[in-house]
């Protein structure tokens, strides 16, 4: 055993097992978690694992939310290349579980991920008994993917990135993951600058390929003119309503989105403003800070297309899984955790709907949607909430050039479709 896993896996045992009890005893009292708990530790179960009829096997981790959607482009492809195989999908998070299970339905099963600990990969590993076991992004699990190799899985990264924030982490452990890394067969990774950083962690250079980003595939798919409809209805937006989205915010930018409204209205009154939080817990702090700056505003929750009817200028966005929708009807988006150093959003959710998109500096994890845009001169960076208003006025005076700029960013979305058949087609020939 290299002795760098063995560290790992002495140090992890230890944690895990010394939380197990006091967990166990919580979801014993709380009734909560009990399934959630089960699955973590492994427990497959054998109805599940019945319904993998099909042959090849292949195992998918999308740990939430965004790797569940990416997924989902990726396996219709892989279906289509293989009609034959059983696909299993697991998550990590509770709302990435249930949009799994929305999206799949009974085709496709959904369990939660095994915690990385040697005894839980390897009881639902020896249940489930995968050819092909699939990390969505960024998700590099040592146990998991030792243990997968030990039992002569094949494995793959696929829609493989790493971002600039999390390099100096892996790179501070470069020997360990080096080690770890070698478990994988093949990495297809988004853009050229994925590749290099994966290689400089320790990856086989052999086994790299560039497939482009499979959230492009999807996003295309996703926007439906009916969604417009949809959110113009409950949110009473008027076609001659400037809309404001500021979406996947986070603390520290509402005051400053709120900086540039101010500006914005003087000059365009019936301009509406959306704000929607990336943690939407966040709302009752956000509602503070809309009481002492003096505006006005309703929660989306309280809103209902025919019922309670939205009035005021601002809106909080306090629901899940609506934000894609809301891009819709936005005239004008800025892209959050990008004036204040986060690392950003993904832009392309507002772009595929045709519409230019704002952001600040810290756009690190999205550099190539920021790329994708820029070089057809749809993504407008900007520095501050004074330049947020400034570029947002000039296009509110210049709707021609705002619709223009949109049509370039929906077409350069487009253009960079089918990625996802090219992962797929790494997971078929590993076959």
């Amino acid at each position: 055993m290299n002795i760098l896993y063995g560290v790992y896996t002495f140090l992890a045992g230890g944690l895990f097992l010394s939380c197990l009890p006091p967990f166990w005893v919580y979801t014993r009292l709380s009734g909560r978690h009990g399934e959630n708990l089960k699955e973590r530790l492994g427990h497959v179960s054998p109805k599940l694992a019945q319904t993998l009829s099909g042959s090849p096997r292949v195992w998918i981790h999308a740990v939430s939310l965004g790797e569940v959607k990416v997924a989902a482009p990726i396996i219709k492809a892989l279906k289509q290349i293989l009609p034959g195989c059983s696909v299993m999908v697991s998550t990590t998070t509770k709302h990435g579980r249930e949009l799994a299970a929305e999206t799949f339905g009974e085709d496709i099963p959904v369990v939660y991920a095994p915690i990385d600990f040697i005894g839980s990969v390897r009881k639902a590993l020896s249940r489930v008994h995968p050819d092909v076991l699939v990390f969505m992004e960024t998700e590099i699990w040592p146990a998991w993917l030792t243990e997968a190799r030990r039992m002569g899985i094949k494995i793959t990264l696929v829609n493989g990135r790493i971002s600039v924030r999390s390099m100096g982490g892996y790179l501070k452990l470069r020997p360990f993951f080096r080690e770890v890394l070698r478990n994988v067969d093949a990495f297809s990774m988004v853009l050229e600058e994925d590749a290099a950083r994966i290689r400089a962690m320790g990856a086989d250079p052999e086994k790299i390929e560039i497939n482009g980003n499979a959230k492009y595939d999807l996003l295309v798919n996703l926007a439906e003119p009916a969604m417009e409809t949809e959110m113009r209805q409950i949110l009473n937006l008027e076609a001659s309503h400037p809309v404001f989205v500021a979406g996947s915010t986070r603390e520290g930018e509402e005051a400053m989105v709120l900086d540039a409204y101010e500006k914005i209205v003087r000059e365009f009154p019936d301009t509406v403003l959306i704000i929607s939080p990336r943690h939407i817990e966040r709302t009752p702090e956000i509602g503070s800070l809309l009481e002492r700056r003096g505006f006005r505003y309703q929660l989306r929750s309280e809103l209902d297309s025919g019922k309670t009817r939205r009035t005021e200028p601002v809106v909080i966005l306090n629901t899940f899984g609506e934000l894609f929708k809301l891009y819709s009807v936005a005239t004008i988006v800025f892209c959050g955790a990008s004036l204040v150093p986060l690392g950003g959003q993904n832009p392309l959710e507002a772009a595929v709907w045709g519409k230019a998109v704002l952001y600040g500096p810290s756009m690190e994890d999205f550099l190539d949607a920021k790329a994708l845009l820029e070089n057809v001169c749809a993504g407008i960076p900007i520095s501050s909430p004074e330049m947020l208003a400034e570029k947002a006025i000039w296009f509110l005076r210049h709707p021609d050039a705002l619709k223009t700029c949109g049509a370039r960013a929906r077409e350069a979305v487009i253009r960079n479709q089918n990625a996802a058949e090219k992962h797929a087609k790494v997971i078929a020939g590993l076959v």
